[in-house]
């Protein structure tokens, strides 16, 4: 999860919530009719929810580089070599440092090192000797992307 990209996508819709609750203040709450006031309070509250959690959705999605990856990228595998556990995440999963053997169909194997976040659920299939399903950047062969 990319909480600074959240955290910015919140702050936004929050910021364009206020200018709206100002406007509604400032102008259109003196131009409606008597006895609409909560039920406009209720509608502002609930568009404020749903933009926000829309937004959260929005910014959960990978970037447009991953995205791109993994539309346009080179299918391959890795051999997991060695698994090297660097520390515990806010979040109960893991960051490791994984040592793979990288496999192109058409070009010849390589060796890198990937720092992946592993859930707890792939673990299993993040162990030395497994094979993983990977994307490889065409142009950049060092940018990968693990499909789990």
């Amino acid at each position: 999860m990319d909480h600074a990209r959240i955290l910015r996508t919140v702050l936004g819709v929050t910021a364009g919530y206020l200018t709206v609750l100002a406007l509604w203040l400032g102008w259109v709450v003196r131009h409606t009719p008597p006895g609409t006031v909560p039920y406009q309070i209720m509608a502002l509250v609930g568009a404020f929810g749903s933009c926000v959690g829309l937004g959260m959705l929005w910014a959960q999605r990978p970037s447009r580089a991953d995205r791109r990856l993994q539309r346009h990228g080179l299918e391959g595998w890795a051999t997991v070599a060695g698994v090297h556990p660097l520390t515990r995440t806010d979040h109960h999963t893991e960051l490791t440092e994984l040592d793979l053997e990288l496999t192109v169909p058409g070009s010849e194997s390589y060796r890198g090192t990937v720092v992946y976040d592993v859930a707890p659920i792939d673990q299993p299939k993040i162990a030395v000797g497994e094979t993983i399903s990977i994307r490889v950047d065409p142009v950049d062969r060092d940018r990968i992307m693990l499909c789990l």
